[in-house]
């Protein structure tokens, strides 16, 4: 039923049908409570309340698979008031954004020309950047990126994916790049060529990535709504002596938000990844697929007015 209910979402998600659908009737459905609104402005104060209850935050202006460079160049734009904005009302906040966005699908020197504008006003307004991972068919092109911006830049992480088979591999190879690095399951429907069919194989490579990279030294986000892989996190980092300051806890804007709670009254880092912005549709099904429990948690967060 999980693996039915997976490929569901994931089929939705590439609707173009319900994609026009919501960019035209906006937040509603119940995605409101997920996705903080569509412009930082409407953002400001959902991350300011985050920040008095402890928590740290990570925004993404939601969007991808662009089609020309006025429309990626518009994004990075975004990205920038973006930065801006966390700067100017002091919040403790970071950004997250996506290649495709950025004009991958369009050429190699307008990403980084895009990346580049980002990462220095990041640079100057002393805000972080992470890239977010997306398909297997553009994962070595993101890393290859990150590996290019990481020798200029000391604000900028990117993501890895438990589900694909070379995770451990991409784990030992950027290593040497000291790395801060979100580890998630990984939420696109790919071909048992590349990826862990089985969720058992899933999560125990998601053990040994989360693992691996803590034991390496390096900052690791733990990107999770398990229950078993956050107690799993922790029974590491007490084992092996691990400070807290070497890691964080994060989850998305909404869902489990009881538990972000206790986790920062535990005394650990928590940051809430808070997506906004009209293009929610494909993001919104992909978060449903990665886990399918967490339609349980969208339909809880639904009910409470």
């Amino acid at each position: 039923m999980e693996q039915l209910l997976r490929n569901f979402f994931l089929f939705l998600s590439k609707n173009k049908f319900f994609t026009k659908m919501a960019k035209r009737y906006g937040l509603r459905f119940g995605a409101a409570r997920f996705v903080a609104g569509e412009t930082i402005a409407d953002v400001v104060e959902s991350i300011r309340k985050l920040n008095a209850k402890g928590m740290a935050v990570t925004v993404d202006h939601l969007g991808e698979f662009i089609d020309s460079q006025e429309e990626a160049r518009a994004a990075a734009d975004e990205c920038i008031e973006a930065i801006k904005a966390i700067s100017s009302n002091g919040l403790d906040s970071q950004v997250s954004l996506k290649m495709t966005s950025m004009g991958l699908d369009i050429s190699h020197e307008l990403v980084m020309e895009n990346m580049r504008r980002i990462l220095q006003a990041g640079k100057e307004h002393d805000v972080f950047v992470t890239i977010d991972m997306e398909d297997f068919e553009r994962c070595q092109k993101t890393i290859d990126i990150f590996k290019e911006l990481r020798k200029e830049y000391d604000n900028v992480g990117t993501v890895l994916q438990a589900y694909l088979y070379r995770t451990v591999e991409d784990i030992e190879d950027l290593d040497q790049y000291n790395p801060n690095l979100r580890l998630v399951k990984g939420a696109y429907k790919e071909s048992p060529k590349v990826a862990f069919p089985e969720k058992k194989d899933v999560d125990d490579n998601f053990k040994k990535i989360i693992k691996k990279h803590l034991l390496n030294g390096n900052y690791t986000a733990v990107a999770t709504h398990d229950e078993a892989m956050i107690e799993y996190t922790k029974e590491i980092v007490k084992k092996h002596n691990i400070p807290n300051d070497l890691f964080e806890f994060q989850m998305l804007y909404g869902i489990r938000v009881e538990r972000q709670e206790e986790l920062v009254d535990e005394g650990y880092k928590m940051r809430v990844y808070v997506p906004y912005g009209n293009d929610w549709y494909g993001f919104y099904m992909r978060r449903l697929a990665e886990r399918p429990a967490n339609v349980a948690f969208v339909l809880k967060g639904i009910m409470k007015k």
